[in-house]
């Protein structure tokens, strides 16, 4: 090379070189928010969290790094509206949002902040997407199931329990999941032969005195749903049960590892992992309204045998024989 030459090569690499670190210093980093719908200190929530956090770095968005995560927890119908409020007022360039309530309270604040969303059953149904194939709006996601998997936990205790006649299920009014998933209980209690009743969640303290109430009259059950304040309030579920020796299904397999007899339901830690390709991809300008919401396809029945001896139950072998996890 010439010895001209290589001045001016030289003089524009020197150019180039401050330009490529101003632009690479001066670009902005990506923002997210996610509105969580248990405490946080849950270990299931941060579970959730390392999940997503994980699959983020894979596609090369790392917090602190490149991106900004600003999160909100909390578990009544109040808080979710004010951490929801909090979040748009900081609007960063996605929300992830867990369950109905948390996108419900979004869309009621926005409709052009794109939504991301988890666990949400059935949102066609909710109004929360036009439909599952073209969700319009500004709101995309992943949901567990159809809603008919409620009526497989009543099948469930069932199976587990023939003698069982009375089952309660526990329940907060507010919450439009928990409707959606007592109506396709109570279409099924007939057929199986069950009385059902109802036990709040609300108020924690109150639940072992509410279960023991149950227990007169004979013969009883549980049904935990997969609703924020169900889930939150699972380890007082999963004592009372244990307190008055009663069978109790629940919707979700962490469930079962802190405890509970047995479970059906979807893997939700997958659909985070799942929600970073969206928000990746929502990042790279593609639209929520234009991403499908994609549904669980796989199922997990999970029992304890721990659970069950402690109870004095004997699992039926075929249910054991068909399960995807047993905990000894």
């Amino acid at each position: 090379m010439r010895r001209r030459e290589l001045i001016v090569f030289g003089a524009g690499a020197a150019l180039a070189a401050p330009l490529a670190a101003y632009a690479q210093v001066s670009a902005p980093k990506r923002r997210l928010g996610v509105l969580m719908n248990l405490p946080e200190s849950d270990a299931e929530g941060r579970r959730r969290i390392d999940a997503l956090l994980k699959a983020l770095a894979g596609l090369g968005w790392n917090d602190g790094k490149n991106l900004d995560v600003t999160y909100r927890w909390g578990v009544s119908g109040e808080a979710i509206r004010k951490n929801a409020a909090e979040l748009v007022a900081l609007a960063p360039d996605i929300i992830l949002a867990n369950a109905p309530p948390s996108v419900e309270a979004l869309q009621q604040l926005t409709h052009t902040l794109p939504i991301v969303f988890v666990a949400v059953t059935d949102p066609v149904a909710l109004g929360i997407v036009q439909s599952v194939a073209r969700p319009g709006g500004n709101a995309s996601g992943f949901s567990p199931s159809e809603i008919d998997i409620s009526g497989k936990w009543l099948e469930l205790l069932k199976e587990i329990s023939p003698t069982v006649k009375h089952v309660a299920v526990f329940r907060e009014l507010s919450n439009p999941g928990a409707l959606q998933q007592i109506n396709v209980i109570t279409a099924a209690a007939s057929s199986v032969g069950v009385e059902l009743s109802y036990i709040g969640v609300r108020d924690r303290t109150a639940i072992d005195r509410d279960v023991g109430a149950f227990t007169a009259a004979g013969d009883g059950g549980l049904i935990v749903l997969r609703t924020s304040e169900d889930i939150a309030a699972r380890h007082e579920i999963i004592a009372a049960a244990a307190h008055y020796r009663l069978p109790a299904i629940f919707p979700l397999r962490f469930c079962v590892t802190d405890g509970g007899l047995a479970s059906y339901g979807p893997d939700i830690v997958e659909e985070y992992r799942q929600a970073a390709d969206y928000i990746d991809r929502i990042f790279r300008g593609e639209k929520p309204g234009n991403l499908p919401v994609q549904q669980s396809t796989k199922f997990e029945l999970v029992v304890n045998l721990k659970t069950a001896k402690q109870l004095g139950l004997t699992m039926p072998p075929t249910l054991l024989a068909t399960a995807d996890e047993v905990i000894e």
